[in-house]
């Protein structure tokens, strides 16, 4: 599962980060979910866990320790894009024989 989130700090700053397996198991850890539970609504909470992970993984610069403390840091995190966890191709098959 890959979600971007958009992201802007009350300092101006903004930037996209996207979801990775490692930041998808970190928010089943904390707040002891699944990540299909995702799928029935998704609390600001977890939006802002997702992209305090992301930030702190793509280098995004004075990304604070707690993450209580990022949280005071944001002005608003919006989804923006999401791909399926498994996304698949129709398949290509041949024509059925005629016998």
């Amino acid at each position: 599962m890959k979600i971007t989130l958009a992201v802007e700090q009350i300092d101006g700053l903004t930037y996209q980060v996207t979801t990775n397996l490692f930041s998808i198991v970190a928010l089943e850890r904390k707040f002891k979910i699944r990540a299909s539970d995702l799928a029935s609504g998704v609390a600001m909470e977890h939006l802002a866990f997702l992209a305090f992970e992301g930030a702190k993984q793509t280098g995004v610069t004075a990304v604070p320790a707690v993450f209580d403390d990022y949280i005071k840091k944001l002005v608003s995190v919006e989804v923006v894009g999401e791909d399926a966890a498994n996304p698949t191709d129709e398949a290509v098959t041949s024509e059925p024989s005629a016998s």
